[in-house]
């Protein structure tokens, strides 16, 4: 089974980069999208086999999820139920059969950090989120989470010390989860290797490689022996964001 995580940076300007062509090349059971930046009803965009759940932000061109599947759920929630966080969209969760599959566009801290004090409230209240469905049956997770967890996952870590996204307080909220039953599946089967999943438009970053791998799928501890392979299409264009996969047996 495969699964697809990507930040489009507004889904509409993206399927006019190839999107679509993307889509259907990856072919995947489950596509999980962030940062769809719409309202409902601004683009029908729809394929074959799948079907879509939104989850749109209250402001405009603004933040934004979404879900296509081939595999119908059992149920569908947005948001996490605490409503001063589910006004931009951010969460979408499908309940399947033997997993919870849930997509997050974690808020960014923002420049001078002045969205870190939120930040670091919603990053609680999401946890707790997770381990509520962790105890009735597995949790995927994936998105942007807006966090380089290791200085192996940023071209410039000492540059970037107190930058939105490598803290010391963001890093270790990453930190946090992973101590506490859940796995980087990535880092978990490619310990050594560097890549990245995000690019500033800026200084010509894509094409120097410098990068940040903010962009992640997390999946229960008892999933571990599931996984078969975690990969990053830095190939794959379209967004400053490229997609993320995860295969499970």
């Amino acid at each position: 089974m495969k699964f697809i995580s990507w930040n489009v940076n507004g889904l509409r300007a993206c399927v006019g980069k190839g999107f679509k062509e993307s889509f259907e090349a990856l072919d995947a059971d489950f596509f999980c999208l962030q940062e769809t930046k719409m309202q409902a009803g601004q683009l029908d965009l729809q394929f074959p086999g799948y079907e879509s759940y939104w989850n749109y932000a209250d402001k405009k061109g603004y933040s934004g999820t979404a879900i296509y599947t081939r595999h119908k759920p059992l149920g569908v929630t947005c948001g996490i139920g605490i409503d001063q966080h589910d006004h931009e969209g951010r969460v979408i969760t499908l309940e399947m059969p033997e997993f919870y599959l849930v997509t997050v566009y974690t808020p960014n801290s923002q420049d001078e950090l002045r969205r870190l004090d939120y930040r670091m409230q919603w990053e609680t209240d999401f946890q707790n989120f997770l381990h509520k469905l962790d105890e009735k049956k597995p949790v995927i997770v994936c998105g942007d989470m807006n966090v380089a967890h290791e200085e192996i996952d940023i071209k410039n870590p000492k540059s970037n010390r107190r930058n939105a996204g490598f803290t010391d307080e963001e890093r270790e909220k990453m930190t946090t989860i992973l101590n506490n039953g859940f796995i980087d599946t990535f880092r978990t089967l490619h310990p050594e290797q560097v890549t990245y999943s995000w690019w500033s438009y800026r200084f010509h970053a894509r094409e120097k490689n410098a990068g940040w791998r903010i962009d992640y799928f997390l999946t229960s501890e008892r999933l571990r022996d599931k996984i078969s392979e975690a990969r990053i299409h830095t190939d794959i264009f379209g967004s400053d964001h490229c997609p993320v996969e995860l295969d499970m047996r």
